[in-house]
């Protein structure tokens, strides 16, 4: 389906195989579990006791949602992706994993990713990784990237197969590579957290 209403747009997260002009969405199966965005660890300096120094993960993205389409698609998006504080200066070096799924009426599938990069500005992200299962034949293995615009209550998402309409089409990818943040958030369903990555430069 398109983001917008026309089911032929190449724009949207539809998994269609070329063959069929059913709705098969990206993958997500809501973490059962999303970590905190926080994730820094205090620790005493050694300087005396009540002194201490605070180091927080370099960047992160987190949470969960459902993404608006008129006509009443089923599509979520969760994170739980990270980036450790000594490693701040490669973001190649990102754990975690991130979820999609799209169903309407019944058809659609899922993914499941392993995170391998993500970068974070302000309150933008670019989190990708490799699919490790999926009921979308073709899928695993294939690296798919998703961008999040953390706007709060109104928080938009876009996907690097937002030109192809599935992750088998869109062809090899970069790492932390995906297109801009077009979709909207279907008002009430949750929202995702950014936290900044803060390089030195």
């Amino acid at each position: 389906m398109s983001p917008a209403a026309p089911s032929s747009s190449p724009a949207a997260p539809s998994f269609r195989r070329r063959t069929r002009a059913t709705a098969v969405g990206a993958a997500l199966l809501i973490a059962t579990s999303v970590a905190a965005t926080g994730g820094s660890a205090a620790a005493s300096d050694g300087a005396g006791a009540g002194d201490r120094s605070t180091t927080r993960e370099a960047a992160a993205l987190t949470g969960t949602a459902k993404l608006y389409r008129s006509l009443g698609d089923d599509i979520t998006f969760s994170f739980d992706a990270h980036l450790a504080a000594e490693d701040t200066g490669d973001p190649g070096r990102a754990t975690g994993t991130f979820r999609f799924s799209h169903y309407l009426n019944g058809d659609g599938a899922f993914a499941e990713v392993k995170v391998d990069c993500l970068v974070t500005g302000g309150k933008v992200a670019v989190v990708s990784g490799v699919v490790t299962k999926s009921d979308l034949e073709g899928a695993e293995g294939e690296r798919v990237g998703v961008t999040v615009h953390d706007l709060g209550r109104k928080d938009r998402l876009g996907y690097s197969w937002a030109s192809t309409g599935s992750p088998v089409d869109q062809g090899p990818l970069p790492k932390c590579v995906s297109s801009a943040p077009f979709e909207t958030v279907k008002a009430g369903t949750g929202d995702f957290t950014v936290l900044p990555w803060e390089p030195r430069l």
